[in-house]
């Protein structure tokens, strides 16, 4: 329903004011298929080459779509591919209306998610094993020809009956960029920053995340805050979802790319809707963004529609 609504805001609202060249890249699920995804690349290197994008609402396909739209595969989430492309940090602040009831009625001012849109279960990989058994191992290769280093993860046994397996990564420069990208904005707002984890439990994983935007803000960002009156804490993120509800708001909360998926849909819908939140993807270089939909296709609504305009119904392009 997204891409009718979008076509309606754009021939009554821009283009009548308007005049400019578009590099249109058709990002519908049939098209994604027919290009082998290929086309989901050629935009976000678009975007890097013009430094700026505006994309509607995909569709991520399950079993259920593979099979309505008789797909290949079942593609992976054209956002992730973007994001990870892009490597940057997606800022999604609410659009507070006065008339537009909160269901977290204490809410009085703005929370802001950055989230991490860079690799994590975003960029992994996955499988699913028989009823072998087996050993699954993380291997680390150096190109430098010294001693691999091999982890342990499973042994998996006859009675386990198989299982599934995933390994997923992230970066030291991604990371990095992603916490000053987080404390240069929340300065420029003038909000306290948070950022969750769950350190206890992923010691090197999440540990990493937590000692780098620590040692920025010790070295690079506490003396600005200090002087803004502002500050930064991390917080573990069952800890943050609690302070957050009880909160009055008013904070930037850093996030990484699962949790930020998650508490993004959450905070829209705490101030009334998920329609009511900007979305803006930042990247490294400081100049090039992406603005997008903060919420899916509305498959529901387009249903609707067909039954009210007939199922041979025209579809305007994206």
């Amino acid at each position: 329903m997204t891409r009718i609504v979008w076509q309606m805001i754009k021939d009554k609202l821009i283009f009548p004011f308007l005049d400019m060249d578009i590099d249109y890249y058709d990002l519908s699920l049939e098209n994604r298929d027919r290009t082998n995804d290929e086309i989901t690349t050629d935009a976000a290197k678009a975007i890097l080459q013009y430094n700026v994008g505006v994309k509607c609402a995909t569709i991520t396909p399950d079993a259920a779509r593979v099979e309505e739209f008789k797909l290949k595969k079942m593609w992976k989430s054209p956002n992730g591919t973007i994001r990870n492309i892009l490597d940057g940090t997606v800022f999604r602040a609410p659009i507070i209306i006065r008339n537009i009831p909160r269901y977290v009625p204490g809410w009085e001012y703005p929370i802001v998610i950055g989230r991490h849109a860079h690799a994590d279960q975003y960029k992994c990989e996955q499988f699913q094993t028989d009823n072998t058994p087996g050993t699954v191992d993380l291997v680390f290769h150096p190109n430098d020809g010294s001693e691999s280093k091999t982890v342990r993860l499973f042994e998996f046994k006859e009675e386990d009956e198989g299982g599934v397996v995933m390994g997923m990564y992230n970066t030291k420069r991604s990371i990095e960029s992603f916490a000053r990208c987080c404390f240069t904005y929340a300065l420029g707002q003038g909000m306290p920053l948070y950022f969750s984890s769950k350190n206890t439990i992923l010691k090197v994983y999440d540990g990493v995340f937590k000692d780098v935007f620590q040692q920025l803000y010790d070295n690079e960002y506490r003396d600005q805050f200090e002087k803004a009156g502002l500050w930064y804490e991390h917080r573990l993120i069952d800890d943050m979802v609690a302070q957050a509800i009880k909160s009055k708001g008013g904070f930037v909360w850093a996030c990484k790319n699962y949790d930020g998926d998650v508490q993004s849909d959450i905070v829209a819908q705490g101030y009334g809707s998920l329609g009511l939140m900007t979305s803006i993807l930042v990247c490294p270089d400081g100049k090039t963004v992406l603005s997008e939909a903060a919420h899916g296709t509305v498959t529901r609504h387009f249903r609707a529609y067909q039954v009210r305009h007939g199922c041979c119904c025209w579809l305007p392009p994206h």
